[in-house]
């Protein structure tokens, strides 16, 4: 899924009860692709380094360098996350919910990435086992992501507000 989705996504599930919440579940759902895929692209963009022709969509993997993959394992790993968070909620003495928004990106990569490009590692590093998905930006799951988003964010972000809004106003009772 493309990183946008992937924060917005994450802020709906875990980041509604307010604006700082928000926020920080937009950071975790985005994390893993920034944290991987991010660390190469200001280097690409500002011509550092040389990186593979993306103009015809993605690149062999191999034109990507190294140490990328490796971040990704790290990043897309369920294994990583888990204990990232067990760590978080030890320091804490409470569970961080908004990291959640990490976890459900790499469930969400599992089934949306190929073979192909990048497929998603979710057991590293007791296992290089994946699954060859439907990639995120073929039609048949880029357009229902786009319409849900869009009709759930305006559910809970309008909709719900002003139906809301005019019940306790008493203007109007549904």
């Amino acid at each position: 899924m493309d990183i946008i989705s992937h924060g917005l996504w994450g802020s709906l599930v875990f980041g509604r009860q307010n604006r700082k919440n928000f926020w920080m579940a937009f950071f975790f759902g985005i994390a893993p692709d920034l944290f991987s895929f991010g660390v190469f692209a200001p280097l690409y963009w500002l011509g550092i380094v040389s990186g593979p022709d993306w103009s015809l969509g993605p690149p062999d993997p191999s034109a990507i360098p190294q140490y990328v993959h490796s971040l990704y394992h790290i990043t897309h790993s369920l294994i990583v996350f888990g204990m990232a968070f067990g760590l978080v909620w030890l320091i804490r003495r409470r569970p961080f919910w908004e990291m959640f928004a990490w976890g459900l990106h790499i469930l969400v990569d599992i089934p949306t990435h190929s073979n192909s490009f990048f497929p998603t590692p979710f057991l590293w590093p007791f296992s290089d086992f994946h699954i060859s998905g439907i990639p995120w930006s073929h039609p048949v799951i880029f357009i229902p992501n786009v319409i849900l988003l869009t009709g759930l964010y305006l559910w809970f972000f309008v909709i719900r507000k002003r139906i809301y809004r005019h019940d306790v106003s008493g203007e109007r009772n549904l």
